[in-house]
């Protein structure tokens, strides 16, 4: 495995004023313009720590929490808050400002992971992590913690004793209709 390296050297910040050609039809910045922001700040702060090309494996909580208008700054900042063997988890974390009045709000936080490769496209080790502080550890920690509950939901619904019908009850309490065939 190569070195390790200090969390804050492969942080990234990034800002860009969000223009009319952003905006979806209700006048607000598009998410998915966005989200290929954040993609390309979780590239570059993978690439920074693993100094090698990095592909996004799969992207975590992506909750959008206030909208953003024409005319504010957004901004990005990304750290690599765990590591693995090929994998980095990226955190990002979105803020918008209004840059007349100066107010600035949180917008969105997400947690993109991302696999170092190399030059034939394979999967390779990346430097481990030094920690430095509470805030870094505590961010390793909920990562471990993110990775567990994923396990979880994946084990649950891969699971060969899994079965729908186990579930029909809770469904049921739910704004859905059920329309199962009667051999189902």
């Amino acid at each position: 495995m190569k070195d390790y390296k200090k969390a804050d050297a492969s942080r990234i910040s990034i800002s860009e004023l969000m223009l009319p050609s952003h905006s979806n039809f209700s006048g607000k910045i598009h998410g998915g313009y966005i989200l290929n922001l954040m993609d390309q700040i979780a590239f570059a702060c993978a690439s920074k720590h693993s100094k090698s090309y990095c592909v996004t494996a799969s992207v975590d909580t992506v909750d959008f929490l206030s909208p953003i208008e024409v005319g504010e700054l957004v901004t990005m900042k990304a750290s690599v808050n765990f590591v693995g063997n090929t994998s980095m988890v990226v955190g990002i974390r979105v803020i918008a400002e209004n840059i007349q009045t100066g107010v600035v709000k949180h917008c969105n936080s997400s947690y993109f992971t991302m696999v170092s490769k190399d030059k034939d496209g394979k999967s390779q080790q990346v430097p481990g992590l030094i920690l430095n502080d509470k805030v870094e550890v505590k961010r390793f920690l909920k990562a471990i913690k993110r990775m567990e509950t994923k396990k979880q939901r994946q084990y649950e619904f891969d699971h060969q004793d899994f079965s729908h019908v186990d579930y029909l009850p809770i469904l049921k309490e739910h704004k859905v209709r059920i329309d199962l065939p009667e051999n189902f």
